[in-house]
């Protein structure tokens, strides 16, 4: 009998196989007291836990093969970079040396302070970073505790043409299953930002993730289908299944040969309406990941990560480099950087900031307002970006602006650090556009004045929509209310778009509904002109813009606004582009 089994997708292929489980032994982590005359020894053991770490991961990144795309080993060099910080290799070091911890208790504490970081986040992407720090910390706690990993050849030989189920996998874990012809994978644990994710996306591994006691449910060798576009998976499956999905597959095989028939080809609709298509990057160790990407330029830089995890603030130099980095790995197109977005679900721990969580921290003392209240923040990152704006086309984009006063407060600041960078014969673009993030409903209302007052407005949807409707969408009480076709919400869309239209001001988009296929001819029909979005997502977006007729869209979705019926609503976009 046939079982069905859902999770999350993070890709949108099809996989057929014969199941294989691999189920880790929980690692149990026991604390005991250090004699001070062995203190040396313990420090020595973890050092040595470390090593064998780096090792471990170095002798994967060897098996990838030279003409391998440079992204991919790039989730390797993440786990590696992490072994190497200090918040890996040094903290738990003055734990046992202070409190005389042992090594695999020590690492335990400092586990626990990070993910605490990551944990409170709402941030899908951010969040699932404690992810990575959980596999590199495993990695090395099996070696503390002399456990053999089990992730290696001996289990992974099996693994070709299967479907391989776990509780959870690594990127390391995933490249390997790779390199020995894995069909497809379902994991217990993940999400669907998680690196592990990302690394399937990449290497077009179809998985489901976040899929409950699976290992509990599959039996060894039981034929699996895996349907990670709608995130299900079907042990057991009849004849008629097995043929319906076979079928899927060869129609998938057709559908990735005509998309990467698109790489370096331009987005322009069957009328003629030519559009931008950006990426956004989340960490500064993507960079090189996504340089080769078939994107216009970058929509947007998170620059939040550059102050976590961290007791003291980036300086100006630091920052520079990461932003001077960014720049040339983007020579000749547009780059966009986010100006720091802390606050609320994202936290830093820096020993001389104040601590403005305040009552509701969603609506208190976030992004570009902590940045006013804390100068030392603020200016440093401003002068970073001023001087990396010498490299080429860098815009700045300042999130959270809700009124005109923070916009004159903004460019007092701006005024500033240019006098300063000037007195020092500091090179900066003089004209470096500066523009605003649409995502409190009062910058949507006052959207003339801000496109008035800036070069580019950008949207950004998963914010706009949480105040729009006051629901955060990682509420499993109230995540249902979390509607991007709310009526209020397309409206507040349209008037952004429609004020920079009247005022010649570019506005782009660069929430989660950029990259959504599903809004693609929505948003075009709405006057979008500039897309910007995980560098996953390009393509399937290109392709649907490249099959669309704008002017046709547009004629639709003047109707389609005047619904406000929910269902009518959902049934007018699914006929987009249906003459």
């Amino acid at each position: 009998m046939a079982l069905m089994l859902n999770g999350a997708g993070v890709s949108r292929g099809i996989a057929i196989g014969p199941c294989l489980v691999i189920r880790r032994d929980e690692l149990e982590v026991l604390e005991y007291a250090i004699p001070r005359a062995l203190i040396d020894d313990e420090v020595a053991r973890f050092e040595y836990a470390i090593k064998k770490a780096q090792q471990q991961l170095n002798q994967v990144r060897q098996q990838i093969p030279v003409d391998t795309s440079p992204e991919i080993s790039a989730f390797i060099d993440t786990h590696l970079l992490m072994i190497e910080d200090d918040a890996l290799c040094r903290v738990p070091i003055n734990l046992i040396r202070r409190q005389q911890y042992n090594a695999e208790w020590a690492l335990k504490l400092q586990r626990d302070a990070l993910v605490t970081v990551f944990d409170v986040m709402d941030d899908p992407y951010l969040k699932t970073r404690r992810d990575d720090v959980d596999h590199v910390v495993k990695r090395i706690q099996r070696i503390l505790l002399s456990h053999q990993e089990q992730a290696d050849d001996a289990i992974f030989q099996r693994a070709r043409g299967c479907v391989v189920v776990a509780d959870e996998l690594s990127p390391a874990d995933m490249l390997l299953m790779y390199q020995r012809g894995v069909a497809g994978f379902i994991s217990e644990d993940g999400a669907p930002n998680s690196h592990t994710a990302i690394l399937a996306r990449s290497l077009g591994v179809p998985a489901v993730v976040g899929v409950p006691d699976a290992c509990r449910y599959v039996l060894q060798n039981e034929q699996l289908i895996v349907d990670s576009r709608f995130g299900t998976a079907i042990a057991s499956p009849d004849d008629s299944a097995l043929t319906f999905y076979r079928h899927c597959i060869k129609h998938d095989q057709s559908r990735i040969v005509a998309l990467k028939m698109l790489k370096g080809l331009p987005a322009v609709s069957r009328d003629g309406c030519a559009i931008h298509l950006m990426m956004n990057i989340e960490l500064a160790d993507e960079i090189e990941l996504n340089k080769k990407m078939d994107a216009d330029g970058v929509g947007l830089f998170r620059t939040e990560m550059l102050f976590m995890n961290r007791t003291e603030l980036p300086d100006e130099e630091e920052q520079y480099q990461i932003y001077a980095k960014l720049m040339r790995a983007f020579k000749g197109c547009p780059v966009t950087i986010r100006t720091l977005d802390v606050g609320a679900d994202k936290h830093i721990n820096v020993n001389s900031l104040n601590d403005y969580s305040g009552s509701n921290p969603a609506l208190g003392l976030r992004a570009i307002r902590l940045s006013f209240k804390e100068p030392q923040l603020f200016l440093p990152q401003l002068r970073a970006i001023l001087r990396a704006s010498a490299l080429g086309e860098l815009r700045m984009m300042v999130p959270m602006l809700s009124g005109m006063r923070e916009v004159q407060q903004l460019y007092r600041l701006i005024r500033m650090c240019k006098a300063v960078l000037k007195e020092k014969g500091q090179r900066f673009d003089v004209a470096m556009k500066v523009g605003a993030m649409i995502e409190v409903p009062a910058a949507a209302i006052a959207a003339s004045a801000f496109a008035r007052a800036f070069d580019f407005l950008s949207i950004g949807t998963n914010d706009l929509i949480q105040y729009t409707l006051a629901t955060d969408r990682m509420d499993a009480a109230v995540g249902h209310l979390y509607d991007p076709l709310h009526p209020a919400v397309l409206h507040l869309i349209q008037m952004t778009i429609a004020a920079g239209e009247q005022h010649g001001t570019p506005v782009s988009m660069c929430g989660e509904m950029a990259g959504d296929p599903e809004y693609t001819a929505l948003l075009l029909g709405m006057g979008l002109r500039e897309f910007s979005m995980a560098a996953s997502m390009l393509l399937e977006v290109k392709d649907i813009i490249n099959d669309s007729d704008v002017s046709l869209l547009s004629r639709q979705v003047s109707a389609l606004l005047d619904l406000d019926n929910p269902d009518e609503v959902i049934a007018a976009v699914g006929a987009l582009g249906k003459a």
